[in-house]
């Protein structure tokens, strides 16, 4: 009897689990190891756009997320005196790239991505290394504590500061500290009733989105040194920083606690690496292409990675196969371009919105605003060529209904 082809994937984030029910449904055996101990996700929400929604219809859930989602695209842009620069809706999303924008609670989609895999495959409390990448004569190897586990491919989905990316390209730089901050919370908001939004200032932003269980996720994002914390509480810091600009801004403030605020600086791998494999192993997500959050792209892209790596590779289900030289290499060819050209895209999208030049900014709304009266809202604009992408073999709901 045939041995099924054995994946080990190192990180339990959405890209690792995305990854390890992707190859799971070919048939490969996939065990996956968690450094935490636990798969709470870090983070509050996650925002996915049609690319995203059509990789999660190759797994099988697209319509399941669909309908979990509270926000569908309406919303827009704001000064932090309230005017609006640019709105958007649901109808125009759908109709520009064939799908809506949705928002739903991170944890819901890590929740739903672990129950595609058998009982057993995911290890929490498991720190791994990479023994050795592999090649066509030999597995790969991966160490977990006291364990050592061989495997047909190895997947490194263990994030920004991926320990995998490191063995495979130690002279790359890693990553890159991109100039701001972000802060992010998921509070119940009593009778919040108002349109998403997002709101520019000079050097400063915010986005305030109602979910469909009642709550309220919101981000904020501003210029600072590397490793700054405020001197009392994040909350605190909010207030300072945000607590005069429009509604309902201070209304959710005044919903948040302090324990609530997860703070984060925003790092990137400025470097693209020079490919996204090597032997029997692979990057993926931020591990690959760490990317600021000025597109939302991040996890919509590791779900892109996941069933892009997955799929084509389905004939190496019997364990007959390699994982490694042009198989992987057609895995880089496909994504490095794209997700390069995205990160790039998002970099400029950051220095765009978090201007702290007054002039550039009141310069910046006035073209948004003009852009957006002669045409579709620069919030759409900027997913053109993103958001429009499908599988490369078939549609996601086709590949969904296959066996």
């Amino acid at each position: 009897m045939t041995q099924q082809a054995r994946a080990v994937v190192i990180g339990g984030g959405i890209g690792g689990l995305a990854a390890a029910a992707a190859l799971h449904r070919t048939g490969w055996t996939v065990t996956v190891l968690e450094r935490a101990p636990s798969l709470d996700p870090v983070g509050a929400a996650i925002s996915l756009a049609p690319n995203g929604l059509r990789a999660l219809d190759v797994l099988g859930i697209g319509d399941e997320i669909r309908d979990l989602a509270a926000w569908q695209g309406d919303g827009g842009l704001r000064t932090p005196g309230g005017r609006w620069l640019s709105r958007s809706s649901a109808t125009a999303a759908a109709d520009r790239f064939g799908g809506p924008l949705v928002l739903l609670p991170r944890a819901t989609l890590v929740d739903r991505l672990a129950a595609l895999l058998p009982p057993g495959a995911v290890r929490t409390a498991s720190p791994a290394a990479l023994a050795d990448a592999g090649d066509r004569t030999r597995p790969a190897r991966v160490r977990a504590g006291a364990d050592e586990l061989e495997a047909e491919l190895v997947v490194g989905a263990d994030g920004v500061n991926s320990r995998v990316r490191g063995a495979l390209f130690p002279v790359h730089p890693g990553p890159a500290y991109a100039g701001f901050t972000t802060w992010r919370v998921l509070v119940p908001v009593p009778c919040a009733e108002f349109a998403s939004h997002e709101t520019w200032g000079p050097g400063r932003l915010w986005g305030t989105h109602p979910l469909k269980d009642g709550r309220v996720y919101a981000y904020a994002a501003a210029t600072a040194p590397a490793g700054e914390h405020a001197p009392d509480d994040e909350k605190a810091e909010l207030l300072r920083r945000y607590g005069d600009w429009h509604d309902p801004i201070p209304a959710v403030l005044a919903a948040v606690r302090p324990e609530d605020v997860l703070r984060r600086d925003v790092h990137h791998l400025a470097q693209p690496l020079p490919a996204y494999h090597s032997g029997r192993t692979v990057l993926l997500g931020d591990a690959a292409h760490a990317m600021p959050p000025t597109l939302g792209q991040g996890g919509n892209q590791a779900l892109e990675d996941a069933v892009v790596l997955a799929f084509p590779h389905a004939r190496l289900r019997t364990g007959g196969g390699t994982a490694g030289g042009a198989d992987l290499a057609a895995y880089t060819a496909a994504r490095l371009p794209r997700t390069t050209a995205i990160a790039r895209r998002a970099v400029r999208a950051g220095r765009l919105g978090m201007t702290g030049n007054r002039a550039v900014a009141a310069v910046r709304n006035t073209v948004i605003t003009a852009l957006s009266t002669a045409g579709p809202a620069l919030f759409l604009r900027g997913f053109d060529g993103i958001a429009d992408w499908r599988p490369p073999y078939a549609s996601g709901r086709e590949h969904a209904g296959q066996r």
